[in-house]
């Protein structure tokens, strides 16, 4: 009894101690695929956490171990406040740099790619995606505060990727989501998604060259993700109202600036591997209060929907929440994320060519963002 006394005094002491020296949580680490010493390196994931909750995390795969290593920002970098911050909305690899949107933190960090230690951060109010061309980095930003229906309209800036400056920025529509470059022209999905029921429905076009919008090409309502195909065209879906407006799939042709083809096929995200896009849907009604849930994939050389599916073995059964998607460039394994109900830890699932699970791994919450991290040797 004397013992356990002492051990009790002991506790406060040994807590300070520990917060003196800002230790943090060691990293998890999971065996769960083979080795592979071929192109690719790392697949860093980003788990967003949810809003107010100063949860983002920067999780990885090492494809030449296998190993899936969760929470690794913080383990990098033990003396930065707040760790990496409140909802990772996106990030990419850029040379060396690892860039990472996190939204409600209004900054662009930067780290090593390898050690992901960091360098330094771009502080964009309200910034949302992030593309990469010619050594100049480009963030969509909301603007505005979260949730202000007079919010005004979005920008995208360029920053350069070398002095991590910003160096032009351009107004687009309210609330710009996902970007893509094709042809010297940047474009951006708006979605007007802080004012409903007075949604955007336009597809910004900016000419690089003079950083100017240029156009606005109609597509549909809450517009959000944007995917370039190898044959000039745009994917680009659109979120509904979430009561009669189901989400939808559209293409537009870059050549022409206009829509050239409504699947009418609900689609979330989406992600294009060569010539296929492998989508899932998660259309929420708040008149059912419900998500309906569906796979599917389309050959984009020849614009059909497939009848077949990248989840054979059931496993979609599994999965409460599909909220990110990406294909492994060399491999062509599926990975897929369950971000389940938001505010606990979410899975990692990885499909083989056969569409049967290889593994899954638990992630940080809200698992929803991939990149590719190549090795220097190849």
């Amino acid at each position: 009894m004397k013992n356990t006394h002492l051990l009790w005094m002991l506790v406060p002491v040994l807590l300070a101690a520990c917060r003196k020296e800002q230790k943090t949580i060691p990293e998890t680490v999971t065996q769960v695929g083979a080795a592979d010493t071929g192109a690719l390196k790392r697949m860093y994931v980003l788990n967003e956490g949810n809003m107010g909750s100063n949860k983002a995390s920067l999780d990885y795969l090492d494809l030449q171990t296998g190993q899936y290593h969760q929470d690794i920002y913080e383990q990098a970098n033990p003396t930065v406040v707040k760790g990496l911050g409140d909802v990772g909305n996106d990030l990419g690899v850029y040379g060396s740099k690892l860039f990472i949107v996190v939204n409600n933190s209004n900054k662009v960090e930067v780290v090593n790619a390898n050690t992901v230690k960091q360098i330094g951060q771009i502080n964009i109010q309200n910034c949302r995606n992030v593309i990469f061309n010619n050594g100049k980095d480009y963030v969509s930003a909301y603007l505005g505060i979260v949730g202000d229906p007079k919010a005004p309209n979005g920008a995208v800036y360029e920053i350069d990727t070398a002095s991590l400056q910003i160096t032009r920025k351009v107004t687009v529509g309210r609330q710009p989501e996902e970007l893509a470059i094709v042809n010297n022209k940047l474009y951006v999905a708006n979605s007007g998604g802080y004012s409903p029921p007075n949604y955007e429905r336009t597809v910004s076009v900016v000419d690089l060259n003079s950083f100017t919008e240029i156009k606005r090409i109609d597509v549909a309502i809450n517009l959000e993700k944007l995917k370039p195909d190898g044959y000039g065209n745009l994917y680009v879906t659109s979120r509904g109202d979430y009561y009669t407006i189901p989400p939808d799939l559209y293409v537009i042709d870059t050549k022409t600036d206009s829509v050239k083809k409504d699947f009418k096929l609900p689609v979330s995200n989406l992600v294009i591997s060569g010539d296929t896009a492998y989508m899932y849907a998660v259309a929420f009604s708040y008149t059912t209060g419900q998500n309906t849930i569906s796979y599917s994939m389309i050959d984009v050389k020849t614009e059909t929907v497939l009848n077949k599916q990248y989840i054979t073995d059931g496993t979609q059964q599994q999965i409460k929440v599909p909220y990110g998607i990406a294909v492994n460039p060399v491999t062509h394994e599926v990975y897929v994320t369950d971000a389940k109900n938001y505010v606990t830890p979410g899975t990692l699932y990885s499909f083989g060519t056969d569409g049967k699970k290889k593994w899954s791994v638990t992630t940080g919450d809200i698992p929803g963002h991939f990149t590719f991290l190549y090795n220097s040797k190849h």
